[in-house]
């Protein structure tokens, strides 16, 4: 077993590989309240609390490691090849679904659909090193290596789903991607879009937080990374619900479904033939005071074995 992160988990720089004591698989997210760990949450959870059934993979919904003690990690330069195998959604059948969520979009079902494929490829060498061939790449806040004797997960994601501190909880949704800063600002659907989700964010938190403590703290702010900008905002409130509460009333996460949410995943399941498994779910660290970190799992690939899917979408 194994977990390596990157050291924004922390506030910190570089890669930690960090102890992981057991694996434990939980039926209902109330059995983690109070511990400390790292924490795994399938998009698959959603029937549970949506109650909109989607299609599953078959792979745990929840899955919980214990860990223990931190240190550097020196990344190590093994060699990996992919070879594609196939996709879920070809090009053309890409776009005629594009099609589709036009005129969901046009008869009034909804104001935005998150689209994605699944792409699978087999694997020659070793997924750690391409962990750090991808992170190197890109580096970002939220990636991490997840190793366990059925399970291999790696995840480049930058997006910040939920971050609680105390009563204080923040979400960064991201929305509006491109080259420069002045381009995705220049944009009128990025920044319409983004201020779609942003508002799905207030009324999720607004479930869980304290009367008219929830505020929008930063709008449109872009970030620069090694190879592109993205825009996010930051939507902060106060709340003394514990971490089961918040994930029933706000996942899955608004960047990856659409508006209305509910309505969102139900075309979702229906327009995408794959299922998105632990993609589009959530996962990072739990503390035993209550306090959590959680990232949206964007750019993030699974699989086990000589096969590996990665996915890739659009809003």
């Amino acid at each position: 077993m194994k977990l390596v992160v990157s050291g924004g988990w922390f506030g910190k720089g570089g890669l930690w590989e960090v102890e992981v004591l057991e694996v434990v698989y939980p039926s209902d997210l109330s059995e983690v309240d109070g511990l400390g760990g790292f924490i795994l949450i399938s998009y698959d959870y959603t029937t549970k609390t949506l109650g909109v059934p989607v299609k599953e993979r078959g792979l745990p919904p929840v899955v919980f490691l214990k860990t223990g003690k931190v240190v550097p990690c020196k990344p190590s330069k093994g060699d990996v090849d992919l070879e594609l195998v196939d996709m879920s959604l070809g090009e053309e059948e890409f776009k005629e679904r594009i099609g589709h969520v036009k005129d969901f979009i046009a008869s009034g079902d909804v104001y935005q659909i998150n689209l994605t494929s699944e792409i699978r490829f087999r694997v020659q060498g070793d997924l750690e090193s391409l962990f750090f061939k991808f992170h190197g790449r890109q580096p970002v806040p939220y990636s991490f290596y997840l190793e366990t004797e059925d399970l291999c997960l790696l995840s480049g994601s930058m997006e910040l789903f939920l971050k609680k501190n105390g009563e204080m909880i923040e979400s960064r949704p991201i929305k509006g991607t491109g080259r420069s800063a002045e381009e995705i600002l220049a944009s009128e659907k990025e920044r319409a879009e983004n201020l779609m989700i942003t508002d799905m964010v207030r009324n999720d938190l607004g479930r869980v937080a304290e009367t008219g403590s929830v505020r929008v703290a930063e709008l449109f702010k872009v970030e620069r990374y090694k190879t592109l900008y993205q825009m996010h905002s930051r939507v902060v409130a106060k709340t003394r619900e514990n971490f089961g509460a918040i994930i029933e009333n706000t996942f899955p996460p608004a960047s990856v479904t659409g508006a209305p949410k509910y309505r969102a995943v139900q075309i979702i399941d229906e327009l995408e033939p794959h299922g998105r498994g632990y993609y589009c779910g959530c996962a990072g660290f739990l503390q035993e005071n209550g306090d959590f970190t959680l990232s949206v799992l964007i750019r993030t690939a699974f699989g086990g074995g000589e096969e590996i899917s990665y996915f890739a979408g659009c809003g």
